[in-house]
Parts: C-alpha cells; sequence; structure tokens
C-alpha cells in the first residue's frame, strides 16, 4: 500500500520530466562508476540548477520512510519488483536508504516514467 502523497510524486515526476529535457544534462544508462556515489557525481555538473534544487528540497523534505517509497515506486515501475512484491520493494529501499535519495532518484533518465508507471501500478495518475 502506498503511504506517500500521490501528489507529492506527481510533482517529482513534473521535475524530472523538465529536468530531463534540458538539453545540457547528460545521464548515462550505465554509470561508469557504479559505486554508491555516482549519482552525485553525474549531478555534480548541475550544481544551481533550479529545477534540480527544486527537486532536492522536495525529496529532504520527506521523511525516510516516504523516500523510501519513491524509490520502490522508482523499482516498481522499472520492473525490478512487481506489485505483489511491493512490501519486498520498500524494505529493499528501507536497506539500500541513505542521504543522497534525491539524487539517485534524478539521476534515472526514465525517472518520470517510472515514477508514473509505479504510481499507475497502485491505481494513482498525476492527471
Amino acid at each position: 500500500m502506498l503511504e506517500i502523497n500521490p501528489q507529492i510524486v506527481c510533482r517529482l515526476i513534473e521535475l524530472a520530466r523538465v529536468f530531463h529535457a534540458q538539453e545540457e544534462v547528460v545521464i548515462p544508462e550505465e554509470p561508469e562508476n557504479p559505486g554508491g556515489d555516482w549519482p552525485t557525481q553525474i549531478l555534480a555538473s548541475h550544481a544551481g540548477d533550479s529545477i534540480l534544487e527544486e527537486f532536492r528540497v522536495i525529496v529532504a523534505d520527506l521523511e525516510p520512510d516516504q523516500q523510501q517509497q519513491v524509490v520502490a515506486l522508482l523499482w516498481l515501475g522499472r520492473d525490478d519488483f512487481s506489485l505483489e512484491e511491493w512490501s519486498d520493494a520498500v524494505k529493499q529501499a528501507a536497506e539500500d536508504w541513505n542521504e543522497n535519495t534525491a539524487d539517485y532518484l534524478v539521476a534515472h533518465p526514465l525517472l518520470a516514467d517510472y515514477l508514473t508507471e509505479g504510481l499507475d501500478l497502485h491505481g494513482y495518475d498525476c492527471e
């Protein structure tokens, strides 16, 4: 069961679409550095981007369990987990949680699509 306000996720989807649509944003599908800091390294050149900063602020304002739900939605929409495995996805997100959640999320070029699909599987949409 989804325990985060879908409207917050919809705002993150909107911001991710705008951010990733910018010409100067290049995020590889497969990071060259598979270490845990690859999102931060990739996004370092975008410091000061107002869309990225708003995205980060929204995620930072969420409680850790809400951040974990957003990560689990990403994984659900990406087909890493099925809806029947939702509790497993949330549990895995809790185990993997760290303070770089916003950067981890936005470093996925298809984030908006994945979150949209995850919301849809839970019966929500952004319209």
